[in-house]
């Protein structure tokens, strides 16, 4: 089979499959228009507050549909399908009343999404099988003892980007004057590498590269992911490159239809009816072999010249050591480990060098990996060698996959700690902060399942859900004393996740809801206001997250150093997020302004980077060791049982964000259930096995029966199912570096009876 697709777009299969968005999108919209939702759904979609989905920024103070440069039209279904679970009418009282946890615990995901929002606050103590109602007071109490009562070092948090910046400064502030950096976040598990490979090279872990400096490429590399289901908002921008003459190079294991060819609402006449070309160039490598990739361009634009040295010896250091590497590692080393040719890998090299600017782009394909922060350095230093960075239109852009991840990182929702914001934290705290390394979100569950663990604050997110290894995660959430989830709708982890002693279930306002105004950060580093809104739920008693953290903060502290009570007023807060948080000065007065602003030193439109000598820091990346286990790891195969070991890809399917599925099936990539297995057809032709065929897939934590083999566009002895179901197959292995579990790389052993035609 090629691995390499030089995309024809005269010749592309014209079928749903191949394809994205089109006429899909617009029936979407349509049914989700005339619902009975249809009127409250587009007075929300036009609230002047940023899309609950990804992080492409849209919303803010130039309404519901705009971006930060005020184009119109930039909303995408995902932002429908968000918005249309958030108007659910609130979850009848029978649920909570007459299911038990054992009965709760059987939904799936989407399951739990449709039982509605969540409008009082419920309680799980210990020896009782059912959530039962409780007061605020109690609530408060409750806690407020379990924080006291807990040492720092047992006392943690997990959060989500679904909340506001306002809310993540106080979590993270109240952690830390607690004495704990165990401050655990959603982006331990997706972006975490990104974050500390840029950091590496550039000094900054976050994009480079404005929407407005996007504009100006004339290249796209896009790597490792799905963006015409997961951040469709792209599509538009790589719709645009492409009219104007430029290159699109899209690396994935999996052919996803969207990219080949995709339609935009954004442009209905032109992409709905015909659908526009997306990918120029489509490579195919083994999963996990990025590193190698990206090393095989390095050394093809040494070996013809095409290396930007003048650039590069001006504006970097280490690149000694890394032309070393380049010149020391064989063609052959290198495509025996990602599977694509010298002669791929080489013309694509010679395709980019041809482009003016270049934009490195990457999302979790890139980051799922044991050697995750290595694979994003190598593609920062492909952006340095070539000359893409650190002026318009070139750059290097990790794509966030929830609305405000970046902005917990902005506001100090992590394990590491930037020096000077710790400095401005110790003189607003008038004390010095624990230097006790604090738990990142596998660290936590680690640390949990050994009993090490008292008291957990979750501001949203699915904890139970989001991590590998179910069964441990289940288990090891279950020896936490006291834990407390802020969210706005049920999901698994409140179910699976149950506590010790007990567990709160605490119904927040949304973003659009919450009664006065918040702000978050775009991955593309744009602070955005959200204004206040309210809520469509009838005699709800729902809490703001800054005004539930801001009273748990009071009871703790009192009045001193800070007054703990005033942080209930946002305005108070952005005030001491000006003050403390690198790059947001912006945030002084910016309530007088109603001037949303992009955070400074992060965008380099010159190439001045954030190190402590403005130059990009390379080294070599070492290429990844991919062995595959073989059946005998597995246990090896029964008597009657034919079998063989794959690679497989965890993923979220087209309707789906995160963990909350909305859809059952995936059309476009062929799966029409969520217990399916997407398979190449020679692997089935290899092995012996039919299409449709059920099967057991085997892990190295767990297995799933039934699963059904699906033929689709993957590359060779590869192997796909959906994220979070396939959670319970693999063990914890993670990125050593940052913790980030490896879920786009797990071995597992495809079990089938032997077949009557083959007895």
């Amino acid at each position: 089979m090629a691995q390499t697709m030089d995309v024809d777009p005269s010749k592309l299969p014209l079928d749903d499959s191949k394809r994205g968005g089109g006429w899909s999108v617009i029936t979407g919209w349509g049914r989700a228009t005339f619902s009975r939702k249809g009127k409250r759904l587009w007075q929300t979609l036009n609230h002047k507050s940023a899309c609950l989905s990804c992080a492409w920024g849209t919303g803010g103070q130039n309404g519901g549909f705009r971006d930060e440069l005020g184009e119109p039209f930039q909303r995408c279904i995902k932002s429908v399908e968000a918005i249309r679970a958030e108007l659910q009418p609130a979850v009848p009282r029978s649920v909570f009343n007459r299911r038990s946890l054992v009965e709760l615990q059987q939904l799936n995901s989407a399951s739990c999404d449709r039982l509605g929002r969540l409008d009082h606050p419920l309680i799980q103590r210990a020896g009782h099988d059912f959530y039962e109602p409780i007061s605020w007071d109690e609530v408060h109490d409750l806690l407020a003892d379990a924080f006291k009562t807990s040492t720092p070092e047992r006392l943690a948090s997990y959060s989500s980007g679904r909340s506001s910046n306002e809310a993540a400064y106080l979590l993270q502030l109240l952690m830390r004057a607690r004495g704990s950096n165990n401050l655990a976040d959603c982006s331990d598990l997706c972006h975490a590498p990104s974050s500390v490979g840029l950091t590496r090279v550039f000094g900054s872990g976050t994009s480079n590269v404005s929407l407005e400096s996007l504009r100006q490429a004339d290249g796209v590399v896009l790597v490792g992911s799905n963006a015409p289901a997961n951040h469709p908002r792209l599509m538009n921008e790589l719709i645009r490159l492409r009219e104007r003459g430029g290159t699109v190079v899209v690396i994935n294991p999996v052919i996803e239809g969207g990219l080949l060819k995709f339609g935009s609402p954004a442009f209905p006449i032109r992409s709905l009816l015909l659908s526009s070309e997306i990918a120029s160039l489509y490579l195919q490598p083994i999963p996990g072999s990025d590193t190698a990739v990206f090393l095989g361009l390095q050394k093809a634009w040494l070996e013809s010249g095409a290396i930007a040295w003048e650039f590069v010896k001006s504006h970097s250091d280490g690149w000694e050591a890394l032309q070393k590497q380049l010149m020391g590692t064989s063609w052959e080393s290198i495509t025996q480990c990602c599977g694509l040719s010298r002669e791929e890998l080489e013309y694509t090299a010679a395709r980019l060098a041809t482009c003016r600017a270049v934009v490195f782009a990457w999302a979790m394909g890139i980051t799922h990996h044991s050697n995750g922060t290595t694979n994003v350095q190598a593609i920062a230093n492909s952006a340095v060698l070539s000359g893409n960075v650190g002026r318009p239109g070139a750059g290097t852009m990790p794509i966030r996959g929830h609305s405000n991840v970046q902005g917990f990182g902005s506001m100090g929702v992590s394990v590491r700690l930037r020096e000077p914001m710790r400095l401005a934290l110790e003189a607003l705290l008038q004390r010095s902060l624990s230097r006790t390394p604090g738990f990142h979100a596998r660290d936590l569950i680690e640390a949990a399942d050994r009993g090490e663990v008292d008291a957990l604050l979750c501001l949203g997110g699915n904890l139970f859900g989001a991590n590998p290894d179910s069964t441990q995660a289940r288990r090891a959430l279950g020896r936490i004393d006291t834990i407390a989830y802020l969210a706005t709708k049920p999901n698994q982890g409140h179910f699976h996740g149950i506590a010790a002693r007990q567990t709160l279930l605490l119904p927040v306002f949304n973003r659009f809801e919450t009664p006065h105004r918040t702000t978050v950060e775009s991955g593309n580093n744009w602070v955005r206001f959200n204004e206040p809104g309210s809520t469509h739920l009838k005699r709800a008693n729902l809490t703001s997250e800054v005004g539930f953290l801001a009273e748990l903060a009071h009871r703790l502290f009192g009045d001193e150093p800070i007054h703990w009570k005033r942080l209930q007023d946002p305005i108070y807060v952005r005030e001491l997020i000006a003050k403390t948080v690198p790059g947001y000065e912006g945030m002084a007065g910016i309530d007088v302004s109603n001037r949303e602003f992009e955070v400074s030193g992060r965008v380099f439109s010159v190439p001045r980077f954030s190190t402590p000598n403005g130059r990009a820091q390379l080294s070599p990346t070492p290429l990844p060791e991919l062995l595959a286990p073989d059946v005998d790891h597995f246990g090896g195969l029964a008597d009657g049982e034919r079998g063989f070991v794959l690679n497989l890809i965890t993923a979220r399917s087209h309707g789906q964000h995160n963990t909350v599925v909305y859809k059952e099936a995936d059309r476009y990539r062929g799966m029409p259930h969520r217990q399916t297995l997407l398979i190449n057809p020679e692997d089935l032709q290899t092995f012996g096995f039919e299409a449709h065929e059920q099967v057991t897939v085997q892990g190295e934590a767990g297995s799933l029966e039934q699963i059904e083999l699906i033929p689709g566009s993957i590359r060779q002895g590869c192997g796909l199912m959906f994220f979070p179901e396939a959670n319970v197959l693999m063990r914890g292995v993670s990125d050593q570096t940052c913790g980030t579990p490896a879920f786009k790389r797990v071995p597992v052993l495809i079990r089938g009876k032997v077949l009557a035609s083959m007895s």
